[in-house]
C-alpha cells in the first residue's frame, strides 16, 4: 500500500521549540495587514484599497518591484496549513475575507485575471523582453489559492485558480514549441505543479494540455540523459519545476514524471554533495559536484532551497520508503529552518546588548567569520520570507507516516498522534527523555534518595537520546512500527518492545533505507523505549578530509570566533579536542563544547542557537607534530 503522511488536527505537538515557532508564525501572520499584503492586487485591478489607510509593504513588496505580491500565496498557504493542524477561527476568517477581496480583483479584471502584475509582463517575456520572473510571482497566487481549497475547505479558492488558468491556456496557445521554450526558460516557479493539481481535483482536459506545454525539455531531457546541467545553475529555479514533475507523476502515473525527479535529486544530492547542515548552494547557485570548499561564503544555503528540498525528499520518501530522504529532511530541519528562522535568545538577567530575537535570514553563511542577517519584519519580504511562514506553519507534519497496517515514525518530536489500523482507532504519545531528573523515581530501598534516571552517566550530559512511546489502542491490535535509525547515532541503537525484547540497530546512512521494524499485537498503555547514542562527530568536506564541521547528532556546531581559526589537535579525532562545557543549567542540559588546547579556547554552540554573534561552521585541522 502507498506509504501517506499522518498530519493535520491528526498530530499534536508537545515540543516547546517547535510550538513556539509555530505560535510566533501565527501571531505574524495576523500581525501582518490584509489591506498592504492585497494593496498589488488592487492597484492592478483598480480597485479601492481595502482601506483607506492602506500602505504598501517594502522590499519585494513595493509597488515598483515587478515580484510585488509574490508574498500574498505564500501567506494564504501558511494559513490553510495552520488551519488544518489547529482550526484557527480567527486565522480562517481573515483568509476568507482576503480571498473573497481577490475574487472582486478578478470580476473586475474582466473575470479571468487575479493577479498582482499586468498581463503584458508575459506578453514582454514571450517577445524576448526582460521581465523580472512573472510566472514566479503569479504561481505564488496559485499556490495560496489551492492550498486554501484543500486546506481549507474555500471554494471560492479553487474558483479564482480555475478560471485564471483560462487566461493561461489561451496565452500559452499562441507560441510555437520553441518560442514557448525560450519562455520557459523564464522563472517559472511551481506553474507545473498548479495544472498537475488543478487536473486531480477537476479531471479537466485542459489542465493535461497545460502539462505538456509546460514540460520544460531544455531542463529534463538533459537530466534524463545523466548530463549534469545544475553546476553553477540557479538552484531555486529549477527546485518548484522538479515539484511539479513529482505532482505530476502522483495524479498522472506517468513513469517519465518520476524518472525526471529521480534523475534531478541523483544530479543535485548524490553526486554534489551536501554540507554538514544537509543543505547546499552558494549564492543561490549549485556548486559543482563534491566540489565545496571553494564555495564556502556569506551567501550559502538559501532558504527557499532549504524548504523546496525537503519537500522534494518527502516526495521520494513516499514513493520509495527509503529512511535517507528522512534523514535528510531531519538535518535541513535542525540546521535550515531552525537555523534561519524565528531565532530567540535565552533570556538572562541584566540588560541585552544584542537584539533577543531574529525573524528570518536569507542565506547561511559558512565562510569564516561568519555572521547571520536578519531580516525586518515588513521592509524586505524577499523570496525566503514567504517560505519561513510555510515552513513554520505546520511542524507537525513529516513525523509520521502509515502505508497500511504499518505505522512509521519518521522524525523523534514530542508529539501525540492519532491514525486508524485495521479500523481500531490507535493513538501514539511520543515524549523525550532528557534523563534531567524529571523522570527519576524516589529509592525506598535507600532511605528515599532519588534514583537517576540515567544511572550510567550519574548526572552527567547524556551518552544517548531516549525517547518512550505510549500506545493508547482500547482493545489489541496487531501492527508493525517502523522506526527510522538515524544516520549520526554514535553506536547501536536500541528499541525496547513492550515485552522487553531489545532490538538492536546499525547507523542508517543518508542515502539508505534503514528501519527497525517492530511487529506485534499492542495493548493499551504498551510502552516501547528508544535509545540511540549520541556525541560529537566532525563531518569533513567531500573535497578536503582536513576541512570540516561538527555535529552532535542531527545539530551542527558552530565555533563562537571573530576571526577565522584552524584547529591544533594531537590525534586523529578532531572533536576530541573538545569536552563539555557549561554542562547543566536548572533543568536542562546544555549542548556546548569547550576546546581544550586551543589558544584563545573556542566555544562550540548549536548553529540554529546562534543570533547575531560571529561563528565559525568550518575549521581546517592541523596535527600537532
Amino acid at each position: 500500500m502507498k506509504i501517506r503522511e499522518i498530519g493535520g488536527h491528526d498530530v499534536i505537538l508537545t515540543d516547546q521549540a517547535f510550538l513556539r515557532r509555530e505560535e510566533e508564525n501565527e501571531h505574524y501572520l495576523m500581525e501582518l495587514d490584509s489591506g498592504s499584503l492585497l494593496y498589488p492586487y488592487d492597484s492592478e485591478a483598480v480597485r479601492p484599497a481595502l482601506h483607506e489607510w492602506t500602505n504598501p509593504y517594502g522590499g519585494w513588496e513595493a509597488p515598483t518591484c515587478q515580484l510585488r505580491g509574490h508574498f500574498l500565496g505564500h501567506w494564504l498557504s501558511a494559513a490553510a496549513m495552520r488551519f488544518d493542524e489547529t482550526g484557527s477561527t480567527e486565522l480562517k476568517a481573515k483568509a476568507d475575507a482576503i480571498v473573497d477581496e481577490l475574487a472582486k480583483c478578478q470580476s473586475d479584471n474582466g473575470g479571468q485575471w487575479a493577479a498582482s502584475i499586468p498581463e503584458k509582463y508575459l506578453y514582454r517575456i514571450g517577445e524576448g523582453k526582460a521581465v523580472w520572473a512573472p510566472q514566479y510571482t503569479i504561481h505564488k497566487l496559485f499556490m495560496g489559492l489551492l492550498d486554501m481549497y484543500l486546506y481549507a475547505g474555500n471554494k471560492k479558492a479553487l474558483d479564482i485558480a480555475d478560471n485564471m488558468a483560462d487566461w493561461f491556456l489561451d496565452w500559452s496557445g499562441r507560441y510555437t514549441r520553441e518560442e514557448f521554450n525560450d519562455i520557459l526558460d523564464v522563472e517559472t516557479g511551481g506553474m507545473l505543479e498548479i495544472w498537475a493539481e488543478l487536473l486531480e481535483i477537476t479531471g479537466e482536459e485542459k489542465y493535461k494540455t497545460l502539462l505538456e506545454r509546460y514540460y520544460r525539455e531544455r531542463l529534463f531531457d538533459p537530466l534524463l540523459a545523466g548530463a549534469d546541467v545544475l553546476t553553477n545553475m540557479h538552484a531555486n529555479t529549477t527546485i518548484p519545476e522538479i515539484l511539479g514533475c513529482a505532482r505530476a507523476y502522483e495524479v498522472t502515473g506517468e513513469k517519465k514524471w518520476l524518472d525526471i525527479v529521480a534523475a534531478y535529486w541523483k544530479c543535485a544530492v548524490t553526486e554534489r554533495g551536501m554540507f554538514a547542515t544537509g543543505g547546499q548552494t552558494q549564492g543561490e547557485i549549485w556548486t559543482p559536484k563534491m566540489k565545496l570548499k571553494s564555495r564556502l561564503g556569506d551567501k550559502n544555503q538559501e532558504h527557499c532551497t532549504v524548504y523546496n528540498m525537503m519537500r522534494l525528499a518527502e516526495f521520494l520518501f513516499l514513493v520509495t520508503g527509503e529512511a535517507g530522504y528522512l534523514q535528510y529532511r531531519e538535518y535541513n530541519l535542525y540546521n535550515g529552518i531552525f537555523a534561519q528562522t524565528y531565532w530567540r535568545k535565552e533570556k538572562v538577567n541584566g540588560v541585552n546588548t544584542l537584539p533577543d530575537q531574529g525573524l528570518l535570514t536569507y542565506f547561511l553563511p559558512m565562510k569564516a567569520p561568519a555572521r547571520k542577517n536578519w531580516a525586518g519584519r515588513t521592509d524586505s519580504f524577499f523570496c525566503c520570507h514567504g517560505t519561513m511562514v510555510q515552513a513554520n506553519a505546520a511542524l507537525n507534519r513529516g513525523i509520521y507516516y502509515s502505508d497500511g497496517n504499518r505505522l512509521i515514525i519518521g522524525q523523534y518530536v514530542d508529539s501525540e498522534m492519532t491514525t486508524e489500523i485495521d479500523g481500531q482507532k490507535v493513538t501514539l504519545l511520543m515524549k523525550q527523555n532528557r534523563k534531567n531528573g524529571e523522570a527519576a523515581v524516589s529509592d525506598s530501598v535507600n532511605n528515599g534518595r532519588i534514583r537517576p534516571d540515567d544511572p550510567e552517566n550519574a548526572g552527567s550530559l547524556p551518552k544517548s537520546v531516549s525517547y518512550i512511546l505510549t500506545l493508547k489502542t482500547g482493545s489489541p491490535v496487531s501492527f508493525s512500527i517502523l522506526f527510522r535509525i538515524p544516520e549520526w547515532i554514535a553506536g547501536e541503537a536500541k528499541i525496547e518492545a513492550p515485552d522487553g525484547k531489545v532490538y538492536k540497530a546499525a547507523a542508517n546512512t543518508v542515502d539508505g533505507s534503514g528501519f527497525c521494524e517492530i511487529r506485534a499485537v499492542f495493548h493499551d498503555n504498551d510502552r516501547i523505549k528508544i535509545d540511540f547514542p549520541i556525541g560529537l562527530s566532525f563531518i569533513p568536506l567531500p573535497d578536503d578530509p582536513d576541512t570540516g564541521a561538527f555535529r552532535y547528532g542531527p545539530e551542527v556546531l558552530v565555533g563562537l570566533c571573530d576571526s577565522e581559526r584552524v584547529l591544533k589537535i594531537t590525534g586523529d579525532d578532531p572533536a576530541k579536542e573538545f569536552s563539555n562545557d557549561r554542562e547543566r543549567q536548572w533543568g536542562t542540559y546544555q549542548i556546548s563544547f569547550r576546546s581544550e588546547t586551543q589558544d584563545p579556547g573556542i566555544t562550540l554552540i548549536r548553529l540554529n542557537e546562534v543570533g547575531y554573534q560571529e561563528y565559525q561552521m568550518y575549521f581546517h585541522v592541523l596535527k600537532k607534530d
